[in-house]
């Protein structure tokens, strides 16, 4: 890591970029991908298979016995680690269940909303070295909870602790197919997949371009993320080795993840980069995190105040406030995906089993998308009621203002019923 000394604001933006080609660069690749399974179906499928990761895919459905059998192939001890973290995630999405109270904003007028479970969503899981039960569960359980009618998994990877997950929190159908061809498929449709109406996941920067491009075919996504990154804030009573475990947990996603230290006092910062040294001889991912922390950087900073303003500019997926009061620091983040609170809540933990949800925006987009939630899987629908003597208020204000626009249209659908009305006094 390369440590970065009382920076001005003037270089925050470049020393806080990301690591990601440009996404015309990624799009040319891309974009065509996406084209031929939507022109060719599940002969793209099995092309790309064949072309991208060496498989040869017959039937790349995965069976209801495969599902179900899933359970009998993963140890008692990681069973109960699953069931459990399936119990805390569907308490914390469970208490996002909000009945909305019916608002009468005039005499006789009443209006209202009610949360309706999108259709049919897809789930993306990435395969590579990991196999990302984890995701799934973030995932299915809030579209389980939701009432989504259809929840359809993709992922490269056939990993029973997947199949687990996914039979557990009701998954309808799973499929044996990665890469950007995966999501086409969810969004086009093929002779096999079938098409959805919004599409979640995580995955490398050519998943996140190909979930950019089907959003602009009609089909929603849960946000642009792409690559994991993790920032922390550390003082001078922090824990190096708790640090460094906290930045390798990131590191170790893959080459282009990022992680970002910031500390008030040069020792904690020197203290952390040896533990990280330290740490990762260990680590049987040592080279993909070896390769993330080259982009990785550690900046130190004045005070906290500096540290908070530094922090918000890079809207973090994950910020660690491993300082003394972190609470009072929280209160002036506005721009982050999770926020974890002192020396002993690690990231980790939100990544598996606290009960939070670990899709959370990256490369800055926290400053304006949610991580994923219930309401990612729900859309609101507003009603409205009028009773005559409500239109007979509200209506005269709606003709003035449509006759305004010039809308005599609008205004002739609410001088009718008035009529109405009057001539059954």
């Amino acid at each position: 890591m390369n440590i970065y000394e009382y920076p001005s604001r003037g270089q925050y933006k470049a020393l806080l970029a990301r690591p990601t080609l440009s996404f015309a660069e990624i799009e040319m690749r891309v974009r065509p991908i996406i084209d031929e399974v939507a022109q060719k179906g599940d002969e793209a499928l099995r092309k790309f298979a064949l072309d991208f990761d060496n498989i040869l895919l017959n039937d790349f459905k995965v069976t209801d016995a495969e599902l179900r059998d899933a359970e009998n192939q993963i140890s008692v001890e990681l069973k109960n680690a699953i069931d459990q973290a399936y119990e805390n995630i569907s308490v914390f999405h469970k208490a996002q269940q909000v009945e909305e109270a019916q608002v009468e904003t005039m005499p006789g007028v009443f209006c209202w909303r009610k949360s309706v479970g999108i259709q049919k969503v897809g789930i993306y899981i990435p395969g590579g070295s990991a196999p990302l039960f984890s995701t799934v569960l973030m995932l299915a359980i809030p579209a389980q909870i939701a009432g989504c009618q259809q929840i359809v998994l993709c992922s490269p990877s056939n990993h029973p602790a997947i199949y687990y997950a996914a039979q557990k929190c009701g998954i309808t159908e799973a499929y044996r197919i990665g890469g950007a061809q995966a999501v086409a498929a969810m969004a086009v449709g093929t002779e096999t997949v079938p098409a959805v109406y919004k599409i979640f996941g995580p995955g490398n920067q050519y998943v996140t371009a190909a979930k950019q491009i089907v959003s602009q075919m009609g089909v929603a996504i849960d946000m642009p993320a792409g690559p994991s990154e993790v920032a922390v804030l550390a003082d001078h009573r922090a824990n190096a080795a708790f640090i460094a475990s906290d930045l390798l947990s990131q590191a170790e996603h893959g080459a282009d993840s990022q992680v970002l230290l910031v500390g008030t006092d040069k020792d904690i910062i020197l203290k952390t980069i040896e533990e990280v040294k330290l740490q990762l001889a260990f680590l049987p991912r040592k080279e993909l995190a070896a390769k993330a922390l080259e982009n990785s950087k550690a900046i130190l900073v004045k005070d906290l105040d500096e540290a908070t303003y530094l922090l918000n500019e890079y809207a973090a997926e994950h910020l660690i406030l491993s300082i003394e009061n972190p609470e009072e620091v929280a209160a002036n983040i506005v721009n982050a995906g999770s926020i974890f609170l002192g020396d002993y809540t690690p990231e980790s933990c939100g990544d598996y089993a606290s009960g939070t949800n670990h899709t959370l925006p990256t490369n800055g987009y926290a400053r304006a998308y949610s991580g994923v939630s219930l309401d990612s899987f729900v859309k609101k629908i507003t009603y409205q009621k009028i009773s005559k003597a409500g239109l007979e208020k509200l209506g005269p204000i709606v003709e003035i203002m449509a006759e305004a626009e010039q809308l005599d249209a609008h205004k002739n659908a609410v001088t009718i019923r008035l009529k109405n009305i009057k001539d059954q006094a």
